[in-house]
């Protein structure tokens, strides 16, 4: 053998089959075990019909339907937060849990580490997979015992199942509260509206202007009747009398008289030529948009009461919650470290490095 034949099974020998063994040796010897614990949960949505619902669908009291894709959007979210991982390490003292083997350098969890560590080290431990089509999570817990792996898949699913119940109860809490605002808005229109009807009613003495009108047009009906009458009569002396007759001068003196009471309740209507705020005219129209504002708020103040018991019907009525399909499970069996595929992963590419130095050099010898 010459020197570069001995040279490549000296590099042989440093650069592949001691790291691997070294290697192999530590993933069999001081690795520790690992145990998975699995879970699988989805947001569900429980919807109760209520009785007016049931008069016009007869479909059922109840149903359940998958919960919006945003809330498992933002679950997968903060299943990978740095909230979760503080508060489960609260609860549960995760850094404890994840250094237990504590001669183990690669796959324990240094206790002195920073919680941006430990959130690291938890995206290796914990692995999720998504299903947006069906909106399923499920996760695969690590550590280094079986109960431990449980507890901490579980302590995952009840953040995670309180955390749905508090989104849950913002969405509510924000929808009575925006009906309660609007109710309110239209309760105070209303007061106010009514509050301008009773001050028009003091000021002016009148309840109903348009009563008033009605009758105020009897008034002047019946004074055109007699003034026609009059006037009529007046003719007849006209006719049949002398010129100074005195019941002519009578006539024409009543006639006059209604005129004028004509024109006084003509000027109350403002048809006179004057205009004025205390004509009917003036009353009826103030009146007439009172009562427009009236209504209106009271239309207002029913849509804002309807919207406010449908918003509060709706807040007890519908309920998200997490469902879980797949209970944190117990494991019997480690799963990890898979130390053969890593082993040979891990020789492979020591053998590739290996071979791709041994090529380098060759092809600048071939060079030179």
């Amino acid at each position: 053998m010459k020197t570069r034949h001995l040279a490549l099974v000296y590099s042989f020998v440093c650069l592949v089959l001691l790291p691997s063994i070294l290697v192999t040796a530590y993933l069999y010897i001081i690795a520790d075990d690992q145990y998975s614990s699995r879970v699988g949960f989805s947001v569900r949505s429980e919807e109760t019909s209520s009785a007016g619902d049931l008069l016009g669908n007869l479909s059922g009291l109840t149903g359940i339907s998958s919960g919006s894709s945003k809330d498992t959007d933002v679950l997968f979210e903060y299943i990978q937060s740095q909230q979760l991982v503080k508060q489960i390490d609260t609860q549960a003292n995760l850094k404890q849990l994840y250094s237990k083997p504590a001669y183990d350098p690669v796959f324990a969890f240094n206790p002195e580490g920073s919680i941006e560590d430990l959130l690291e080290y938890w995206e290796d431990m914990v692995k999720i997979h998504y299903d947006a089509g069906t909106s399923l999570i499920e996760l695969r817990v690590n550590a280094f015992t079986a109960q431990d792996a449980q507890i901490i898949a579980q302590a995952i699913f009840d953040a995670s199942s309180e955390m749905i119940n508090e989104l849950s109860a913002i969405s509510r809490e924000d929808t009575t509260r925006y009906a309660k605002e609007e109710l309110d808005k239209a309760f105070i229109q209303l007061k106010a509206s009514r509050k301008a009807l009773t001050l028009f009613r003091t000021s002016t003495q009148i309840v109903d202007p348009t009563a008033d009108v009605q009758g105020q047009m009897g008034l002047l009906s019946t004074l055109q009747g007699q003034q026609a009458e009059t006037l009529i009569e007046l003719d007849l002396l006209i006719e049949v009398t002398k010129s100074d007759d005195p019941r002519i001068a009578h006539a024409k003196r009543k006639a006059e008289v209604i005129q004028n009471r004509i024109n006084q309740e003509r000027k109350k209507f403002g048809l006179g030529g004057e205009a004025g705020d205390n004509t009917f005219a003036a009353l009826v129209g103030q009146y007439e948009a009172l009562v427009v504002d009236r209504e209106f708020a009271e239309q207002t103040y029913l849509a804002a009461r309807a919207l406010y018991e449908a918003a509060l019907a709706e807040s007890q009525r519908q309920s998200r919650y997490l469902a879980a399909y797949v209970r944190p499970t117990l494991a019997e069996t480690p799963e990890y470290p898979e130390r053969l595929l890593l082993a040979s992963t891990i020789t492979l590419l020591l053998i590739m490095a290996w071979a791709i130095i041994v090529l380098t050099a060759y092809s600048i010898k071939d060079r030179r």
